[in-house]
């Protein structure tokens, strides 16, 4: 059974994925099934928000990691980076939730900066050159934004991608975080 904790990041990511960015309070305390004061005994606003953000980051980084472990993160990583429908959802209230850290109403976690970092080192290892990761890093991010704009790239386009770029991969989707 899930922990309160877990209901409430639950509840606010759905209700976030929904298009309530950020979600208040009351309607996260509503959606988990627990009063307003339990959810602020675990979180504020602020709190809240962070709380997603790094367990979306440790999500993703448990995914990366096993990839780079096999030797294929940086063909994970492309591939990761065309979201499906509902991932395409989800990444798009992450975003609209990183909006806020620019207004201020929003810190980014500080192993937010760390995994970017670590993933970059991760990146670098596998693929024997810095610049060379930093570059599918991102070919990565354009391949992100096209799809958060609507125009994702097929799968097929991205094996084409990783042929191209002469990146190690094994099947597609095996190690597609």
């Amino acid at each position: 059974m899930a922990t309160a904790r877990e209901r409430i990041l639950d509840a606010a990511e759905e209700l976030i994925v929904a298009g309530q960015v950020p979600p208040s309070l009351d309607a996260v305390a509503a959606a988990a099934g627990v009063s307003k004061g339990g959810l602020l005994y675990h979180f504020d606003k602020r709190g809240l928000l962070g709380a997603l953000v790094t367990r979306a980051v440790q999500r993703f980084d448990a995914c990366v990691t096993a990839a780079a472990a096999e030797g294929v993160m940086a063909a994970a990583w492309l591939r990761s980076s065309v979201p499906g429908p509902h991932e395409r959802t989800l990444y798009r209230a992450m975003m609209s939730m990183l909006r806020l850290s620019a207004t201020g109403e929003l810190d980014l976690p500080g192993d937010v900066a760390a995994a970017e970092q670590r993933w970059q080192d991760m990146l670098t290892a596998e693929l024997g050159d810095p610049v060379r990761a930093r570059a599918v890093r991102l070919v990565g991010d354009g391949l992100l934004l096209a799809a958060l704009a609507g125009r994702p790239a097929s799968p097929d386009e991205v094996e084409e991608l990783l042929l191209h770029l002469g990146l190690p991969g094994g099947p597609p989707g095996k190690e597609q975080p």
